[in-house]
């Protein structure tokens, strides 16, 4: 193989990134990512559902799980650690590829043509604003219940249980998850229909089944995690 082929084959991945058509493949394929895992997150925090079992929640069992899922073949949070490590790596390029498409649409515009609102959605107006929104609750959400570095309730390894329901205890904390997974809701209705134009999948035909599915697992999604802080606050699920 020639120096020249060599270098026209490492350039292709940079052609694609360059191109508005290869942002928009990557914001689509690593917000199905995103997408995959917010779902299977949900299933998961669900296991709460089941109480605090006697002192062994289940929601307990299933984070240990998680964390020694493949020992002995691999080390303690090994799989746990490679998980995090490809959804950060595609929360970077997510964001990364909508801001400079964002930019990019921006720099196409006429001078003093306004974009057009006309048609568009609620949640795809809002796009930007619960993307945002989203991104710091993310780095809230991590320093509390990952990291344990919010102590205005009491916080301890291993037992997702009891942290969640000393933190529901408290209004502004559940307030806050409420709104932001109502966000979510939003943002992912749109990142739904969004990504099915982008991979051509949207049809005169389909079109209204599409958007009425991207609806229905929005809401899905977004009750399936409400639910938690607010069974917590109102005494539906108790600390004991």
């Amino acid at each position: 193989m020639s120096t020249v082929e060599v270098a026209r084959r490492r350039s292709r991945p940079r052609e694609l990134w360059d191109s508005t058509i290869g942002k928009k493949i990557v914001a689509a394929v690593t917000g199905t990512v995103l997408v995959v895992y917010v779902v299977l997150h949900m299933v998961g925090n669900l296991n709460s559902l089941y109480g605090a079992g006697d002192g062994h929640a289940r929601v307990d069992r299933y984070a240990h799980w998680l964390r020694t899922f493949g020992q002995p073949l691999l080390p303690y949070a090994a799989v746990l650690w490679v998980i995090r490590a490809l959804l950060l790596a595609a929360l970077v390029l997510h964001v990364t590829a909508v801001v400079q498409l964002r930019r990019r649409n921006r720099a196409a515009r006429p001078a003093g043509h306004p974009a057009k609102r006309i048609g568009r959605s609620f949640s795809s107006r809002t796009m930007l604003l619960s993307g945002l929104l989203l991104l710091a609750f993310i780095v809230f959400h991590i320093l509390q219940f990952t990291t344990l570095s919010i102590h205005v309730t009491p916080v301890h390894s291993g037992t997702v249980y009891a942290n969640l329901s000393a933190a529901f205890q408290k209004w502004y904390f559940v307030l806050l998850y409420v709104l932001a997974v109502v966000a979510l809701g939003f943002h992912l209705r749109h990142a739904l229909w969004s990504a099915t134009q982008t991979m051509g999948a949207d049809r005169p035909d389909r079109n209204l089944a599409i958007r009425r599915s991207a609806t229905a697992l929005s809401v899905i999604v977004t009750v399936g995690f409400a639910i938690i802080p607010i069974f917590f606050w109102t005494g539906v699920l108790t600390g004991t």
